[in-house]
């Protein structure tokens, strides 16, 4: 069996995200199962870790058992021998810095928001398209097991027309004063690219596009509900990002979706993220592992009588879904496709245009929520 080698440019793993997901729990362990099985071939990324601060790129390199980093991403795109660039920088750095990789002749994968307008993303669609080179646009939640298991009912047909889904996402993210924040300081600042509705509307319109139809329009009301917080260092900063979103759009088909996003809830369900499906004959409701239904023959007949104890248990009536395979990390499983589609030009529909229709989804949010209206989402096309 021969082995393929991919030149890899990794920017922004430092970071939480770019770190634990895409280094340590994607490409290390692809390298240590010897790369991407493709027929008799084998692809094996070869990384190259790229950032602002040496030592923590010392650290993370060491972390991951490798021992090539450097500070200087001009340099590591003029190498001919490193051919894919991805970026999981903070959401302000990343087109510029997606702009100079497609520019030298890179293919591209790279975290979402792919930009901050959608303007600027369908840019570097066009740029890519115009380059000649690959790209693919981080889309995670797509290979989650429970939302592969929702996804499954869907093309069987377990819920006969679909009428409705509805979402809750979030958990309590801590102020930094008294416990440590679990997310960085600079996703409360709208002036450093923070904000909930910025970064969670990317994965919404990616997950209610593939699974259940294409979004037409959003209602949306984002709330900075905490204002004040501390960073890093212990000192407080005005949080000026929205922290919370209430929205509901209206997808192809007539389906209608109410998603709630929040850094400022407790958790009192089954997972971080739920989504449940109701139909005609039969609903589901998906964690991020796990996924429940309830057929219409088994869908109780409760009657409003506030004056007695129910004597349904509503949990009872569900039956959770048995594990009939495993599954892979998410990120790693993304990965694994991007890799193949570089070398055997296997498709890969998750692109910098579908990247793009995640950034015009949140724009169509918050500019619902200034306003106060519905805003229609059109059709997203090439520029």
């Amino acid at each position: 069996m021969s082995t393929h080698t991919v030149g890899l440019i990794m920017n922004g793993v430092t970071g939480r995200m770019g770190a634990n997901q895409h280094l340590l729990r994607s490409i290390v362990p692809i390298i240590r199962q010897g790369g991407v099985p493709a027929g008799d071939t084998l692809i094996l990324p070869e990384p190259l870790l790229v950032g602002r601060n040496s030592g923590k790129l010392e650290a993370a390199a060491r972390a991951a058992g490798l021992t090539r980093w450097t500070t200087d991403l001009d340099s590591a795109l003029s190498d001919p021998k490193l051919s894919l660039y991805f970026d999981a920088q903070t959401t302000l750095l990343r087109a510029e810095a997606v702009t100079k990789a497609i520019a030298a002749g890179k293919h591209v994968y790279c975290e979402k928001p792919t930009a901050v307008s959608s303007a600027q993303a369908l840019q570097l669609y066009a740029a890519a398209r115009k380059r000649g080179v690959k790209h693919g646009v981080v889309q995670d939640k797509l290979w989650l097991p429970g939302l592969l298991k929702l996804a499954d009912l869907v093309r069987r047909g377990f819920f006969g027309r679909i009428l409705s889904v509805r979402g809750e996402f979030g958990y309590w993210v801590f102020e930094g004063d008294l416990v440590p924040a679990q997310r960085p300081s600079w996703n409360y600042r709208r002036e450093d690219g923070g904000g909930i509705v910025l970064d969670m509307f990317c994965h919404w319109r990616y997950v209610l596009d593939n699974l259940f139809g294409r979004v037409k329009a959003v209602s949306c009301l984002a709330a900075t509900h905490i204002d004040e917080r501390w960073d890093e260092a212990g000192r407080p900063y005005p949080a000026t990002a929205d922290d919370a979103a209430y929205g509901t759009l209206e997808l192809e088909g007539g389906i209608i979706v109410q998603l709630n996003s929040s850094w400022e809830v407790r958790v009192r369900r089954d997972d971080l993220l739920t989504l449940q499906v109701d139909g005609t004959q039969g609903s589901a409701v998906a964690g991020l592992r796990d996924c429940w239904i309830q057929p219409y023959s088994a869908t109780p007949r409760p009657v409003w009588n506030p004056d007695q104890p129910n004597p349904i248990d509503f949990f009872a009536g569900w039956q959770k879904l048995p594990e009939q395979k495993s599954y892979d990390n998410a990120f790693k499983a993304q990965w694994e496709l991007f890799l193949r589609h570089l070398v055997l030009e296997e498709p890969f529909r998750w692109d910098l245009l579908e990247g793009a229709k995640g950034v015009q989804l949140a724009e169509a949010a918050l500019e619902s929520s200034r306003s106060r209206r519905w805003v229609q989402v059109p059709e997203l096309g090439a520029p």
